[in-house]
Order: structure tokens, then C-alpha cells, then sequence
């Protein structure tokens, strides 16, 4: 992979070398500041160990035990993430992992743009550029996201308008932006939920909290980007227009 330095946005600005490290897409920032403390990380030949040491990116020479290291390409995934798979980095119960789908792929570090939990599917982005993937995460920026759901049982008109006001469970308030009832069957059926927010396991929270039990739940869009006929444990490269499309910052 070509490393490029970067150039004007951070000349003659100094950042935490943590920071520097996480925006380069060298690695995750909490990954920086483990190597930084471990003594592996050094400026100008010299170790620091402070994640926190102000650094000119633009100036100064940063190293990773003691390779050279620079901004890398910026690189943008979308993945079909399979049922059972962590989005996790490493498993301490060893499960397979989304790295597991791009271990032969000759890919610089990524990280998560948000999660999908284990028993969950569908659509998972992954990028080195951590500006833009905070955009997306912004609880702020309230981004569409839209779900299949499959719930055992039938949920009527007085279920869909109970997660449309929302259910308040400890302090959060569960709630759908929208939902439809897409098909049902004599057991199940399946819904389309859209949220503009994302607790954790909102969607299996909020149903359970009106008494459905989830059978599935896909992941189909993020914002304006689509799953798509992308076969499940595979992956692709966003296009340029894709990720201006959801670029908030």
C-alpha cells in the first residue's frame, strides 16, 4: 500500500501523536495510544511514550517500531456481514471476526463505521478515515439507517405505533424514525424499521419491550448507500460519489 505524506491541512499544527496516528489511518486511536505507551512509537528517532506529546505531522518524523510512517491511502468498504460474525478486531473467545473476510485482501488497517452485533446481518462500511467515519457515527447527524426484520408473531397497528412513540427502557427511549409492515406469515413477519439513532441493540431492545422476539435482522441501507445484490461475507470498494454521498464532515 502507498504511503503518502500529508500535506497542508496540519503544517505548523501540533496534535497529540495518538491523534495524529489515528488520523493518518495508521491505526485506531485507542490502538495509537497503546503503542505510543508501550514505547513503540517514536519522533524524530527519539521514543515517546505520552499519547498525548503534541507532534507537527507536517515537520516532524513519526515512526512505528522504527518504520517510518505517514498518511496512508484512504480506503472505504462495504461489507455483507454474515449472521455470527464479531465486528471486532480480535475475539477473546475466538470467533470469527469481519478480518477474517479480509485476510487475503492486502488491506491497510480499518475500523468499523459503527457495528452490527453478532447475531445481527447486512450492510457494515469500513475505513482508515476516521474523520469521515465519525461523521457518519454522529449521533447528531441522525443518518438513516433501514432494517429488515424478521419477529416471531404478527405485529398489529397498535404494535407499529407503539415503536413509532417509543418505549422507554432505564434511560433510554427506544423509538423507530419509521416502520412497515412488510409480509407476515402465520408465525412471523417482517418488518421495515428505519432509525435515525442507534443505541445499543435498539431494534431487538424496542421489540422486546412490546413482546416480539427477533428471528433476523438485516442491515439494508446506510444513509443513501444500499446493500444491494452484495453476496453475504463479501465485500466492495465504495465509489468516489458513494463516499461524498455520506461524507457530513
Amino acid at each position: 500500500m502507498t504511503h503518502v505524506r500529508q500535506s497542508g491541512s496540519q503544517g505548523g499544527k501540533r496534535h497529540g501523536i495518538a491523534r495524529v496516528l489515528s488520523k493518518w489511518g495508521v491505526c485506531s486511536r485507542s490502538q495509537a495510544e497503546a503503542a505510543v505507551r508501550a514505547g513503540r512509537v517514536g519522533v524524530d528517532g527519539r521514543v515517546v511514550r505520552d499519547p498525548e506529546h503534541p507532534v507537527d505531522a507536517e515537520r516532524q518524523q513519526l515512526s512505528l517500531d522504527g518504520v517510518a510512517v505517514a498518511a496512508v491511502q484512504r480506503v472505504y468498504l462495504a461489507l455483507n456481514k454474515p449472521r455470527g460474525i464479531v465486528v471486532s478486531a480480535a475475539d477473546e473467545r475466538g470467533r470469527d471476526t469481519v478480518y477474517d473476510l479480509l485476510r487475503d485482501a492486502d488491506l491497510p488497517w480499518l475500523g468499523p463505521v459503527g457495528r452490527l452485533d453478532k447475531a445481527s446481518e447486512g450492510l457494515l462500511l469500513l475505513s482508515n478515515d476516521s474523520v469521515w467515519a465519525a461523521g457518519i457515527t454522529e449521533p447528531s447527524m441522525h443518518l438513516d439507517k433501514t432494517y429488515h426484520v424478521q419477529v416471531a408473531g404478527q405485529p398489529d397497528a397498535g404494535a407499529l405505533a407503539a415503536m413509532l412513540a417509543g418505549v422507554r427502557e432505564g434511560a433510554d427511549l427506544l423509538k423507530a424514525r419509521k416502520v412497515e409492515l412488510l409480509r407476515a406469515g402465520e408465525k412471523n413477519a417482517w418488518l421495515e424499521v428505519v432509525l435515525d439513532e442507534g443505541r445499543n441493540r435498539h431494534i431487538r431492545r424496542l421489540l422486546a419491550a412490546l413482546g416480539f422476539e427477533v428471528l433476523r435482522l438485516v442491515r439494508v441501507t446506510i444513509g443513501p448507500l444500499t446493500l444491494g445484490e452484495l453476496a453475504k461475507g463479501q465485500w466492495r470498494h465504495l465509489s468516489a460519489a458513494e463516499v461524498a454521498a455520506l461524507r457530513t464532515r
